[in-house]
C-alpha cells in the first residue's frame, strides 16, 4: 500500500499506481524467495548465490514476464498497466532490498537466540 499511496500522492494516474504496486509485490516475492531458500543460515553467501539453477531460471522468467506486462504496449492494453518511470522502478527495487535486509536481520537474530 505504501508504493500505491506514494504514486497517488505524486499525482500519478490510477493505472500507474496499480502497476507500481503490482511490481512491488513481485519484487518482494523475488526477494522473499532468496530469503526462504536458506532458513537456517545466511542467504547472502556464495554457495546460496550459486544455488539451484531452477531458482535463477524462475527469477529471470518472472522478471522478463513482469517487464513485458509493464512495458510492452500490447500487454499494457490488455492488462491496463502503465510503464513505470526509471526512478520509481529503482525505488521499488530499494523497497525490495530493504525488505530482504529486514527479514535477513530477523533471521540472524532468531538463529542467534537458539544457540
Amino acid at each position: 500500500f505504501g508504493i500505491f499511496t506514494y504514486a497517488i500522492d505524486k499525482g500519478y494516474p490510477l493505472a500507474l499506481a496499480q502497476t507500481m504496486a503490482m511490481n512491488t509485490l513481485v519484487v518482494l516475492e523475488i526477494f522473499h524467495l532468496f530469503f526462504i531458500r536458506n532458513l537456517h543460515g545466511a542467504s547472502l553467501t556464495w554457495a546460496a548465490a550459486r544455488g539451484t539453477r531452477v531458482v535463477w531460471a524462475v527469477v529471470v522468467t518472472i522478471t522478463a514476464a513482469q517487464s513485458a506486462v509493464t512495458y510492452l504496449p500490447p500487454l499494457q492494453a490488455v492488462l491496463g498497466t502503465r510503464p513505470v518511470p526509471l526512478m520509481d522502478g529503482l525505488l521499488i527495487l530499494a523497497v525490495g532490498a530493504a525488505f530482504f535486509a529486514l527479514i535477513e536481520i530477523e533471521k540472524q537474530i532468531r538463529l542467534g537466540l537458539r544457540r
